[in-house]
């Protein structure tokens, strides 16, 4: 399993990273020659994407590596701590961006600002349909090994092609002859942007404190549990997420009369099962209590 997370990470990362290189020399391009300040800004995120892949790759074949002596739990943190770092890039970026069409709208030379040209609508609308189907793809990828960098990734795909949609309206707004229209729309470029980079680290946060599953999913492990013969109903749960993980420690209850061999032939049963059933179950503690007769 975590052969295939690493290569099914990776593979995904080297696609967006071609992809968004080309966008952004082609944005770039387009948005110094046909004077579109918005278009720049979003040549910059989509610059930021690449070193964002680049340190999906990284973060995920750190996590992927192999418990040790120092990290006897593992290494799947580092996954979250890859997908904080890409907030912050994602946050200075937005920051940035916000800061620059600021200057542009209290600046007193805005309406002397040239009007973007059609290559800067054209490359908008590239940036709008390419972006927004790296999203889906990294996405689907991301659900399908729940990787939270490529999460993070699929969603930072999602903000630039909201910043290209915000640099068409920019850019028709401006050759509409309305100049305020660009530098506005990086600023909506930075709230969408900034609302991202929040998301992704709420999200990492949260699975590297020790946060539990679902109640539902809880439900789920008992029902598994209970499937399994002598066992007679659980006394307690506990659970933790731990990075792209999860751990159980699982209390049951069996009969009084049982061997100590037959306990630990049903815990060891259990186990089993739930690990089987339950990819994400990296590691389960199962202790066996005596139901005492009421």
């Amino acid at each position: 399993m975590t052969d295939h997370f690493e290569k099914t990470a990776t593979r995904v990362s080297l696609v967006s990273i071609i992809g968004n290189a080309v966008l952004s020399l082609l944005k770039l391009f387009a948005g110094i020659f046909a004077h579109s300040g918005a278009l720049v800004s979003d040549a910059v995120h989509s610059a930021s994407d690449v070193f964002s892949s680049i340190i999906v790759i990284i973060g995920v074949k750190l996590a992927a590596k192999e418990a040790d002596e120092e990290h006897p739990y593992g290494h799947e943190r580092i996954e979250s701590v890859a997908a904080i770092v890409l907030a912050v890039v994602l946050l200075v970026t937005g920051v940035f961006i916000g800061h620059t069409a600021i200057e542009k709208l209290t600046g007193a030379a805005i309406n002397g600002t040239a009007i973007p040209g059609a290559l800067a609508l054209v490359a908008a609308v590239v940036s709008i349909v390419s972006k927004e189907a790296m999203y889906w793809y990294t996405r689907y990828f991301a659900k399908k090994i729940d990787s939270t960098a490529l999460m993070a990734d699929a969603w930072h795909h999602r903000s630039d092609a909201l910043s290209s949609i915000g640099s068409t309206i920019g850019v028709i707004g401006a050759r509409l002859g309305y100049a305020w229209f660009d530098p506005l729309a990086s600023l909506v470029i930075c709230v969408f942007i900034v609302k991202a980079a929040y998301d992704i680290f709420a999200d990492a946060i949260g699975k590297m404190t020790d946060r539990a599953i679902s109640d539902e999913r809880q439900e789920v492990l008992k029902a598994a549990a209970l499937k399994e013969e002598g066992v007679l109903g659980v006394a307690d749960l506990q659970t933790r997420v731990f990075g792209s993980r999860v751990y159980v420690d699982m209390e049951l209850f069996a009969d009084p009369e049982i061997t100590l061999r037959e306990s630990d032939g049903i815990a060891r049963r259990v186990h089993d099962r739930i690990e089987k059933e339950f990819p994400k179950v990296k590691h389960i503690t199962v202790v066996m209590r005596p139901r005492e007769n009421e």
